[in-house]
């Protein structure tokens, strides 16, 4: 009966080939093709394949020789940033070194600037001493008598010089430096002439030579200037003083309050605008 055919078995899945079946089939089909093969073909397939072992050798070569190129680019350019460290390092260093001899020399000169300004000094102080003492020796010098004279007595009392000559007398001395004589010389006119015109220009004098050096003490001349003679032409000017005087010392409220009082106060004095530029720039 054909149920039992094998072949018909092996079709409709009754059974499965094996693998030793199926290599079987393998070896049987590489045998054909190699009976099939001519020995010519053969021998081309042998040259086809030495040759692609050639280019393939070849095209290794070229990449190893790349490779070789860059990992030397890289090596090079290692040793450039080595040595580019190595020169920084050393770059620094004498920075430093340059840097240390600068401050030693900065150190010399604020030394002998120091000498010289203290040296300045003393000197500036001697002369103002001298200055001082011949005014006061010429203001003080007794009139010597003239031979042969008729007036008898003692020696006639050196003048008093006036107002306007002390007062030129002092400015000048300011002028040229000497605060402290030119004070003296001020506080001289007041002493002698206390009701004279120049006084409130004196005492505004005054609060100047102690502006830079003492400025609690100009503070007292400025404001004896707004306070004795509020219509002189200087109180305008004492009371701009006194603003920048606090607002240099960061009292913007003492400052502010001087500015708004010149404002108020002298409206058309020239010191008008300067007080609103200077209220401007005040700090709240």
């Amino acid at each position: 009966m054909r149920r039992n055919d094998p072949r018909t078995q092996g079709r409709k899945g009754g059974l499965r080939p094996t693998r030793a079946s199926l290599r079987l089939c393998v070896f049987a089909s590489l045998a054909a093709l190699t009976g099939c093969a001519t020995k010519g073909q053969v021998r081309l397939l042998q040259g086809e394949i030495s040759s692609l072992r050639i280019e393939t050798a070849r095209r290794d070569s070229v990449r190893a020789a790349a490779l070789a190129a860059i990992i030397g680019l890289q090596q090079r350019i290692f040793d450039s940033l080595a040595a580019g460290r190595e020169a920084l390092r050393n770059f620094d260093v004498r920075i430093q070194a340059d840097l240390t001899g600068v401050q030693r020399q900065l150190l010399q000169v604020q030394e002998l600037t120091g000498q010289s300004q203290s040296r300045l000094s003393e000197l500036k102080a001697q002369l103002d001493q001298r200055a001082e003492q011949a005014e006061v020796a010429g203001m003080t010098r007794p009139t010597v008598p003239v031979p042969g004279d008729s007036v008898a007595g003692p020696a006639a009392a050196a003048p008093v010089p006036t107002a306007d000559q002390m007062y030129q007398a002092a400015r000048l001395q300011q002028q040229r430096g000497a605060a402290g004589t030119a004070r003296r010389g001020f506080q001289e006119l007041i002493r002698v002439h206390p009701t004279h015109e120049l006084v409130p220009e004196a005492l505004f004098y005054i609060g100047e030579s102690f502006a830079s050096d003492a400025p609690d003490s100009a503070v007292v001349y400025y404001t004896q200037v707004v306070s004795r003679f509020p219509r002189a032409p200087k109180a305008s000017t004492s009371l701009y003083r006194l603003g920048r005087l606090e607002s240099g010392r960061n009292n913007s409220a003492a400052a502010r309050a001087y500015y708004d009082r010149l404002i108020k106060e002298y409206p058309r004095s020239d010191e008008v605008e300067l007080a609103r530029d200077a209220l401007k720039n005040l700090r709240p």
